[in-house]
């Protein structure tokens, strides 16, 4: 499935492009943005490798990695980012994962972007399970993904090295029976 747009109230999904590198390294390359993220701050380089990546894997048959810009619908300015991608150890299960830039936190952002990616993964994708994982210390993600629906199934012990240390995760999913698309407003 190529290219993908999905649109909510007042954010939209829709393929990367090379123009968006700077825009993209506003959350990677961000320590505020990264801080609960499995990875270190990106350089620009970086961000640019990831996002040549993103698109020549989206037109990849059968494709499995949905990588987006999430975008305001009124001004176009790229506000985060998701992935939704294939999880080859279960059948119809897609890992999914998102992040905004920290100068558009708390304006429900968050929750619209794990809407739209939930109805691709269900809608278009027909998906079984979508699930996630976060740092324990994001409560801001935890509100957001169980305010979309999702429920929190528990902790993968030390998941994730990072800063050369372990961290758990803990995992929140949805199945395609709990899935309530949402109408535009």
């Amino acid at each position: 499935m190529y290219p993908v747009t999905r649109s909510g109230p007042r954010i939209g999904l829709r393929e990367l492009t090379m123009e968006d590198v700077d825009a993209v390294l506003a959350v990677y390359g961000s320590p505020e943005a990264t801080e609960h993220l499995s990875f270190e701050p990106r350089t620009r380089d970086q961000v640019a490798q990831i996002v040549a990546r993103s698109i020549a894997s989206a037109t990849e048959e059968p494709r499995t990695e949905y990588a987006l810009a999430a975008i305001e619908r009124d001004t176009g300015r790229l506000v985060g980012f998701g992935r939704i991608a294939m999880d080859p150890h279960q059948q119809r299960a897609a890992t999914f994962g998102f992040a905004l830039r920290p100068d558009a936190w708390g304006v429900g952002y968050g929750l619209e972007t794990v809407r739209l990616l939930l109805g691709l993964g269900f809608d278009d994708l027909g998906l079984h399970r979508v699930w996630g994982a976060r740092s324990p210390l994001n409560e801001a993600s935890a509100k957001t993904m169980t305010a979309a629906g999702m429920v929190e199934e528990g902790t993968i012990r030390e998941h994730i090295l990072k800063a050369g240390k372990w961290r758990d995760s803990v995992v929140h999913a949805m199945l395609d029976r709990e899935w309530r698309p949402t109408t535009p407003e």
